[in-house]
């Protein structure tokens, strides 16, 4: 049982007015209808998201979950858990990947504690909401409690709430932590009822050898936790990090408060799922960025019936994927905006 009600508050529908709208300028500006195919669906999907004719995404916000799993005592993952705390540095003296993008983007970047192992406040753009030292090793007990599971979700729901106090017309979530691959795929295993022997992969550069320890560490835990695992809250409680809860938190928030949100990657997409088990009707608000280069991607996009923005074969995580396919967004919407009509151009319509 959750204490979050705020979960099941109401989600807006999309205006159909302005996507009617959006659909009819798009069949009056100077080019074959349809011609630019899913760059025109992105401007009518964004035009009834934010019930206005002249969609934009140009004030983004990124927020990236940083937490610790428990797991990785079984040695799951290529790099030490110690990585998690030193990448937050990373993010908040702008080195990392995300915050390069986020500067050549002139997007906002914010870095959020969930629970790394060390607590690495103060720093510059961090902000501390510690469930605690890291999940459990989720192969014999759950990753967290059902408080800690509530505490994560509201500090998704609390970034939703600073970023919409700002003005924010897009939201971006990353993730960072060592171990969240192992989680995100015990996870869609769980919720997509599926084999981790088609989910797992690499992560962060394990061995083939690595990946069958990894499927077998993911399999003992789907067995111990298997009375649960039909309720989405309790999957995440059982198999979660901190970080991946937030993330789903983040998601339904963003939709209760009118933001749309572009998706990132592997791990990104597993809080989508779970998100998405909570609230069917988020569906609208989540635009799919990118497909990683994880095995598991496939499977996600056949459950969802989805077709991600890019396939760049990227596999960092952080928000990296969806920052990158931002300007494609960004492009639409100018395009939408921008171009003539046939009329204002004086240009002749198709017969």
């Amino acid at each position: 049982m959750t204490h979050c009600h705020w979960l099941q508050q109401p989600i807006p529908s999309p205006s159909l007015e302005m996507r009617t709208q959006a659909e009819h300028r798009q069949a009056q500006l100077t080019k074959p209808a349809g011609s630019l195919c899913r760059m025109e669906e992105m401007a009518v999907r964004l035009a009834a998201l934010q019930n206005t004719r002249t969609p934009a995404v140009d004030r983004v916000r990124i927020v990236v979950f940083a937490g610790d799993h428990g797991v990785a005592a079984a040695g799951i993952s290529a790099f030490p858990q110690a990585v998690t705390v030193e990448m937050i540095r990373n993010f908040s003296r702008g080195g990392a990947a995300i915050a390069v993008l986020a500067r050549q983007l002139g997007a906002d970047l914010e870095v959020v504690d969930v629970g790394a192992v060390a607590d690495p406040s103060p720093l510059p753009r961090l902000i501390s909401r510690r469930v605690g030292a890291g999940t459990q090793d989720f192969r014999a007990q759950p990753a967290m409690t059902a408080e800690q599971r509530d505490q994560a979700l509201e500090a998704g729901r609390e970034a939703v709430e600073r970023a919409g106090d700002s003005g924010t017309q897009l939201l971006i979530g990353g993730e960072m932590g060592i171990g969240n691959t192992t989680s995100a795929t015990a996870i869609l295993a769980a919720l997509l009822d599926l084999s981790p022997t088609l989910l797992a992969g690499p992560g962060t550069g394990l061995t083939p050898e690595g990946v069958v320890h990894k499927v077998q560490v993911i399999e003992t835990a789907l067995r111990h936790h298997q009375a649960v695992l039909t309720d989405p809250l309790a999957v995440l409680a059982a198999l979660g990090g901190f970080e991946i809860v937030a993330l789903t938190g983040f998601y339904i928030a963003a939709a209760q408060r009118a933001i749309p949100l572009l998706v990132d990657g592997f791990i990104a997409q597993a809080a989508a799922v779970a998100a998405l088990r909570i609230r069917p009707d988020l569906r609208p608000w989540l635009f799919f960025s990118h497909s990683s280069a994880e095995p598991g991607q496939q499977a996600i996009e056949a459950a969802l019936g989805i077709h991600p923005l890019l396939n760049l074969g990227l596999r960092l995580g952080e928000g990296s994927g969806a920052a990158i396919a931002l300007p494609l967004l960004r492009l639409a919407c100018a395009l939408h905006c921008d171009m003539a009509t046939f009329a204002e151009a004086a240009v002749s319509g198709a017969h």
